[in-house]
């Protein structure tokens, strides 16, 4: 069984999804801001966290990152695509998020179709690069659940006119996500969840 918890931090309102086994081992899929608050998510639910996951590196997206995992160590997992900027200069937001810190390393270069296990959480990595470079999803099979970061929402999908961004790059991806199980919940990086099949119907985005 798996269980998920969404904390919305930060100036943006980021979706940080916390999901868990049975057995409470955990990842963290974007912590963007608010590391407290995080930490107090992953506390009140006695958690053991195996790994922190980047869909992309956007700054309110990552900006939590290197404080609560200096708090509560555990692998870091990013796309070598975005880790080439994501903590630089560059990734500043003014005034709302500064350049993020930098975490002491990262342990997991995610790559396209890559599976990994984490306890009993057992999932795939889904390149969809266009809203950044190196953006990816988590996808897991079993449980037909899709973590998508801001490359598609309910009704929209991510933004194309920022550094890095590609609006035929992102259409391919989004083909991608198209081929997924209709009944895939799908979880974004901001706003509502959704399925695949409710996208296919009525995003302009999907079509």
């Amino acid at each position: 069984m798996i269980n998920i918890k969404k904390v919305v931090v930060g100036a943006f309102e980021v979706n940080c999804w916390i999901v868990w086994d049975e057995s409470n081992n955990a990842i963290v899929i974007d912590p963007g801001a608010d590391a407290n608050k995080i930490e107090k998510a992953i506390e009140e639910s006695g958690l053991s966290v195996a790994a922190y996951l980047l869909t992309h590196g956007h700054a309110d997206h990552i900006s939590a990152l290197a404080d609560i995992s200096h708090k509560i160590p555990a692998e870091l997992g990013i796309h070598p695509n975005d880790a080439k900027w994501a903590f630089t200069p560059q990734n500043s937001i003014p005034p709302f998020y500064p350049q993020p810190a930098t975490p002491e390393k990262i342990d997991r270069s995610l790559e396209d179709k890559q599976t990994w296990q984490d306890g009993n959480l057992n999932y795939e990595i889904i390149d969809t690069p266009g809203h950044t470079p190196g953006g990816v999803c988590f996808y897991f099979p079993a449980e037909k659940l899709l973590f998508c970061g801001d490359t598609l929402f309910k009704g929209s999908a991510g933004r194309t006119d920022l550094p890095g961004g590609d609006s035929r790059v992102l259409a391919n991806s989004l083909k991608k996500l198209k081929q997924l199980p209709g009944e895939t919940k799908v979880y974004s990086g901001h706003g509502p969840d959704s399925t695949i099949e409710h996208e296919i119907k009525t995003n302009f985005f999907m079509k």
